[in-house]
């Protein structure tokens, strides 16, 4: 075994001898590695320096450290354990630090610089210039114009924002564990679905319990708060879903409003009004005043049939219930809401179950990207990964050369993080005389587990999941930029949501449905009525659906933009709420934001800060790019190779809005979006 697995470039990654007790000896040791490198460049006489001995020396520096931290942060989203997380923390500072002192660096700032306003520099053209000019301007936006004094509390503030936001994460996922509810009256289930009754069978199981055990994940929670008939049970999930990261050791106000505090010191230390407009400078949105516009003119857009929606909604329950119309409790909304559903297009979202069995799913999936963008995709058993579930595959283009590889985790485990996402673990692409390396990415969900000898049947929703993250993935392992910090999914925030949400739209033509979507029993493919009520079904309640995404948008936006007024706020909850009041279906009692528990705000030093309108944004550049699609054909391949070749492929090497415009011809239209969410005709 190597004495510093986790330094190890091997492509295959040896997974159980990345152990916590190598975290703090292999980081330390790959730090002090990245320090020389930086030393080397920053050590180099002025009179010989280049663009090859100062950019790109920069570039290799520090993609040891950088594989070898993301192996370990992401092993700690995986599988959560108390000493692979106090490794963890005890490197982060450091980590943290390191990273934040690059573009302070007066020597090796000197150095590029030098480089970037000589003549040579100067002449550098296509990927060159851009990788040049991209980290000239990281420097800048990171402070390395600042005097001393200002570039050390930089590196302060970083380091202690990154702390603080850990700590956010890991108070909702310790919230989260803690709360569980077992049920042993099959009575009070009423309502539930087989699955998720036979998956809270299964859960009482496993911890040697009797009856049926719900928790806080998604998959336990979302069918319990749908369906369940008995309110009070549904009272008591609610009640412990938003006590996460609001009560006792884990209460995250105090986390937040230092959070925001350092964000903003930040900001204005580089000279901007606030926090929005620091990270946004180089996204497409270019200020927080334009993306906040942009969130509410889709809240006056949705505001009316919000409205009718609200009170749509509030007549049926007292029409069911023969009681008086009016707000329902925040625990009934969504059981109400499934109801009402049911009655206008006597469709039960359960149905389509039984059609999306993950193995299915996963393979029309692949059939798509093979005729769709010309990929084969195959499972390599025997690959070693991180748990027992953990799958892995190959991608290889329509001449077999391999593109890359990922490892697949889909279901819930209690040292697993919340929600769905991709990552990347090594950037390949194309190399010196004309070598091309495989990029290796990954791929994790939390999804309907199976049961017993059932296949995991899955929600639509988690299927739309499940492309949203594939997408992700594909823009990685198609990559073709050859420097690596320009690949894949380091774009611009407003612009990565593009290819993984434009994916989505598969999920719902009849044509690629057919790929896949087949009874796990008979194979029958979905029948043709419930495909119809299922569409017709797709936009019900799509003003809130909307108008939810536009109050998490505005919410982030308000806060990042109005940060002084939560300056010492005890609780940041009552102000965060004021703020989005009017986006906010109304309920009695009125139900708290999520801001304690916004882990794509607060568990990372940036992460969606400021940057949750991101969502919305690539939606209108999703629903408007796949009109092409749609006019040109939904398989086809002549539309796909261009998307690979103009977005997918490209990376950051070219303004995120030029690239759009080269693959549609135009800039965005916010119309396309509006019209397919039914808002607009």
């Amino acid at each position: 075994m190597s004495s510093h697995p986790f330094l190890s470039a091997s492509f295959h990654i040896a997974w159980s001898q990345l152990t916590p007790v190598h975290v703090v000896p292999d980081i330390e040791e790959s730090l002090i590695r990245a320090e020389a490198a930086l030393g080397q460049i920053v050590a180099r006489d002025p009179q010989a320096l280049t663009y090859e001995n100062t950019f790109l020396a920069l570039e290799r520096a520090t993609e040891e450290l950088s594989l070898a931290w993301a192996k370990v942060t992401h092993l700690q989203s995986v599988a959560d354990a108390p000493a692979l997380r106090d490794a963890h923390n005890a490197m982060l500072p450091k980590v943290s630090a390191f990273f934040a002192q690059i573009p302070l660096n007066p020597g090796l700032w000197l150095r590029l610089r030098t480089v970037a306003e000589s003549p040579a520099g100067r002449a550098l053209t296509g990927i060159h210039r851009r990788f040049m000019d991209e980290t000239v301007a990281d420097f800048r936006l990171a402070g390395a114009d600042l005097p001393p004094e200002k570039r050390a509390r930089i590196e302060a503030l970083q380091s202690e924002l990154a702390q603080l936001t850990q700590k956010y994460s890991e108070n909702v996922l310790d919230a989260t564990n803690a709360w569980q509810r077992v049920v042993t009256d099959e009575a009070r289930l009423a309502g539930l679905p087989p699955h998720a009754k036979a998956a809270a069978r299964s859960s009482a199981e496993t911890k040697g319990l009797a009856g049926w055990r719900f928790t806080l994940h998604m998959p336990s929670q979302e069918p319990f708060m749908t369906y369940l008939d008995d309110a009070d049970l549904r009272r008591e999930m609610w009640t412990a879903a938003v006590a996460v990261g609001a009560t006792g050791a884990q209460d995250n106000a105090a986390l937040i409003t230092r959070i925001l505090a350092l964000r903003a010191e930040k900001a204005a230390l580089l000279g901007k009004a606030h926090f929005a407009d620091l990270v946004l400078e180089r996204r497409m949105a270019k200020t927080g005043a334009r993306a906040l516009a942009f969130v509410e003119d889709f809240q006056k857009r949705a505001a009316p049939a919000f409205a009718r929606e609200a009170r749509e909604l509030e007549e049926f329950k007292a029409r069911q219930t023969g009681g008086a119309v009016a707000r329902l409790a925040p625990w009934e909304v969504g059981y109400w809401a499934e109801k009402l559903r049911q009655a206008s297009y006597a469709f039960d979202e359960e149905v389509l179950r039984p059609y999306f069995p993950m193995d299915r799913v996963l393979a029309g999936m692949f059939e798509l990207a093979a005729r769709i963008f010309g990929l084969r995709i195959t499972e390599r058993p025997g690959v070693e990964g991180w748990h027992p579930e953990v799958k892995f595959y190959d991608v290889l283009d329509a001449r077999g050369r391999t593109l890359g590889s990922f490892y697949a985790d889909w279901y819930p485990r209690e040292s697993k993080r919340g929600g769905a996402w991709m990552n990347y673990l090594l950037t390949g692409g194309p190399g010196a005389g004309g070598a091309r390396a495989p990029h290796l990415g990954l791929i994790c969900g939390n999804l309907t587990p199976p049961v017993g000898d059932r296949p995991a049947l899955l929600k639509h929703r988690e299927v739309e999941t499940i492309f949203h993250e594939f997408g992700h993935l594909l823009h990685h392992l198609l990559g073709e930029v050859e420097i690596k910090s320009l690949n894949g999914v380091n774009v611009a925030w407003d612009f990565v949501e593009l290819p993984s949400q434009i994916m989505e739209n598969w999920c719902w033509e009849r044509a690629s449905l057919d790929l896949f979507a087949r009874h796990h029993e008979s194979g029958a493919p979905i029948p043709e009525d419930i495909f119809q009520k299922m569409t017709a079904a797709k936009n019900f309640r799509s003003a809130s659906t909307t108008m939810r995404q536009v109050a998490l948008a505005k919410m982030d936006l308000l806060m990042h933009i109005r940060t002084a007024e939560f300056a010492g706020v005890a609780d940041v909850e009552p102000l965060a709420r004021a703020m989005v009041a009017d986006c906010l279906v109304p309920t009695e009692p009125p139900a708290p934001t999520v801001a304690k528990r916004f882990t794509h705000i607060f568990a990372d030093p940036v992460g969606y800060a400021a940057g949750y309108y991101s969502y919305k944004w690539a939606e209108v550049l999703d629903a408007d790019a796949f009109t092409r699609f749609r006019r040109e054909g939904i398989f086809s391949a002549t539309v796909g190779a261009e998307f690979v070749e103009k977005i997918l492929s490209r990376g950051n090497s070219a303004d995120p809005m030029e690239l759009y415009r080269s693959f549609m011809g135009r800039e965005p239209d916010p119309k396309a979006l509006l019209v397919r969410a039914g808002l607009a005709v």
